[in-house]
């Protein structure tokens, strides 16, 4: 990704208060898309009104630049600007330290103990070192090695998480139903 293009957008999100998770083109040739996500500090997430001034700010960076020649992103694409989601990419070290305690997927850019792949339960960092416990047990796996690495969906994941807000749900179910409140479905004849 171009840095002067991910340095702008990185000063409009910090502008709204935002701090920025990750700018990627994903999609490839078929589906060219600039993916934007950041979220608030203290709520790891974006609402949509949030997203909506995020896009049109960096939808200005791009016409600003492509204005002056310095077009970042050639041909058509499209820009998706979103909060990470619960299953959530983790870019930055921090990132580790915020969700220790759950699990994770890393995609190592080069072998660190014979393991191209590391998947387990975030233990912690110590500098620039994330430790990850698994079924090998405990792996020292050095920041500048990791391709990229995302949350896994858990119940535990999803206990440790909120959303923003409730608004337009019908029932918020906090814990998991037993059989016997579960409803009836009747078969149709």
């Amino acid at each position: 990704m171009d840095a002067t293009l991910t340095s702008r957008i990185e000063t409009e999100a910090k502008a709204l208060g935002f701090e920025l998770v990750r700018v990627a083109m994903i999609g490839g040739k078929s589906d060219p898309t600039l993916q934007v996500m950041a979220e608030r500090p203290e709520t790891g997430q974006l609402d949509l009104g949030d997203c909506e001034a995020l896009s049109r700010r960096i939808s200005d960076i791009l016409d600003e630049m492509e204005a002056d020649g310095r077009d970042p992103v050639e041909g058509a694409y499209r820009l998706e600007v979103s909060s990470p989601g619960i299953d959530r990419p983790l870019t930055r070290l921090k990132d580790y330290s915020d969700w220790q305690g759950h699990e994770a997927r890393l995609k190592l850019a080069r072998e660190v103990d014979g393991a191209k792949q590391v998947t387990g339960d975030i233990e912690g960092v110590e500098g620039e070192t994330i430790f990850i416990s698994g079924s090998q047990g405990t792996r020292s796996i050095p920041f500048d090695a990791i391709h990229s690495a995302k949350l896994l969906l858990t119940d535990r994941l999803i206990a440790a998480t909120q959303p923003l807000s409730t608004e337009g749900a019908d029932e918020l179910v906090e814990a998991p139903l037993d059989a016997a409140d579960q409803p009836e479905l009747q078969e149709e004849e």
